[in-house]
């Protein structure tokens, strides 16, 4: 069964702008898992705002499955590593909270990337990374021993016409070039229970869907657990 991942940074962002400070993640968590949600993901910056370390393990005592997006920068690791999480997502680094995780740029990061992957590996964490959708990054996560893709599809969704249609395209292309290289598929980036579907269409090789601020702004009015509930029937 395909599975959803909620990513709940959103919900550390509105906490610290609108929210009771006293809202935890860990509540968020327990809500979302049980309208359906398989596994839910926070993001690690290096100034460990808006989601702290106590967030962290927080969510890590209230989830079955745990994931955690971060840059793959040292001092992040070591956060990895005390936490434990099943799965950590390599993106780009993010300056500001609040603000979506682009792809990870494989060049810039060269050759300080292998041993991050091979830390996080060794301590049987599994790692994903978060790419552009075309078929070019998937080679170069292949090249970097990184086995499980989620193709991004921030940009992707906003595009007029024509240009979606090149841009679906082009992600059809890479999920099927990833999975053909035994790769792990999944999406994510701005996803609602609208354009779910269709990318799903035609990238069914995809394992996962993960939902952040749109589920999160969904959630505000109908509750996270019924949110949750819609999501995971659109990808079923």
């Amino acid at each position: 069964m395909r599975r959803l991942i909620t990513g709940l940074d959103s919900i550390a962002v509105l906490r610290e702008q609108v929210l009771q400070r006293s809202a935890t993640l860990g509540a968020a968590t327990t809500l979302a898992e049980l309208g359906g949600a398989d596994a839910v993901r926070v993001g690690l910056l290096e100034e460990l705002r808006p989601v702290t370390e106590s967030d962290v393990l927080d969510v890590r005592r209230a989830a079955r499955q745990l994931e955690l997006r971060m840059a793959p920068m040292p001092t992040l690791v070591k956060s990895a590593l005390e936490a434990r999480p099943e799965r950590v997502l390599l993106a780009a680094e993010t300056r500001s909270a609040g603000r979506a995780a682009g792809p990870l740029d494989f060049q810039a990061w060269g050759s300080a990337l292998s041993p991050v992957v091979r830390t996080l590996q060794e301590a049987g964490i599994g790692v994903m990374a978060r790419i552009a959708p075309y078929p070019e990054a998937v080679k170069a996560a292949r090249h970097a021993d990184i086995l499980a893709v989620e193709l991004d599809t921030h940009q992707l969704v906003d595009l007029p016409g024509a240009e979606q249609e090149a841009a679906v395209s082009n992600l059809s292309d890479a999920a099927r070039f990833a999975a053909k290289l035994g790769m792990r598929v999944g999406l994510g980036g701005r996803l609602d229970e609208r354009s779910v579907p269709p990318l799903i269409e035609v990238a069914p090789v995809c394992e996962w869907v993960a939902v952040g601020r749109e589920w999160v702004g969904r959630s505000l009015l109908s509750g996270i657990d019924r949110a949750t509930r819609d999501l995971r029937e659109q990808i079923s």
